[in-house]
């Protein structure tokens, strides 16, 4: 088992670059990693350290391939209280939705019990033409709050 899982939600391609990248600074610090690009409630350890990345698209939904995550979650309640999670958020602050996805599934996560290790990082695509580089800033002080 990965001592992180990284959960990548997208429609573009964007967050999974993130968190392709974000994996490799955690590896780098030592962590072993697991990256699912549209994961399944059944593919995650219920008591774990969870790294949710995703793009926001429409009017603030969740991507394609992270909607069934949310909607197994809705159905099935599962106890998340052994989980501890990050957040990333990519999206434009030109919409009143930015990067509402990740809002989303984060208040899902907490209301089932888990515990966000930090603060959210919410990347504005219209600021940061390589939305990787504020993700690398961002996890090197979350790395620290890991310890």
């Amino acid at each position: 088992m990965a001592d992180i899982t990284l959960i990548s939600g997208s429609t573009l391609g964007s967050a999974e670059y993130v968190a392709e990248h974000v994996a490799e600074k955690l590896e780098e610090a030592g962590f072993s990693t697991e990256t699912l690009h549209g994961a399944e409630l059944d593919e995650l350890t219920p008591d774990g350290i969870w790294l949710l990345v995703t793009s926001t698209h429409g009017a603030g939904e969740l991507p394609d391939n992270l909607q069934p995550l949310l909607d197994a979650i809705n159905a099935q309640q599962p106890d998340l209280s052994q989980v501890r999670f990050g957040a990333i958020g990519l999206g434009s602050s030109e919409y009143d939705t930015f990067c509402g996805a990740i809002k989303t599934i984060e208040s899902v996560l907490i209301a089932q019990g888990a515990k966000k290790i930090g603060d959210r990082l919410e990347i504005d695509v219209t600021q940061h033409e390589i939305p990787e580089d504020p993700a690398e800033e961002w996890v090197k002080n979350w790395i620290n709050l890991l310890k």
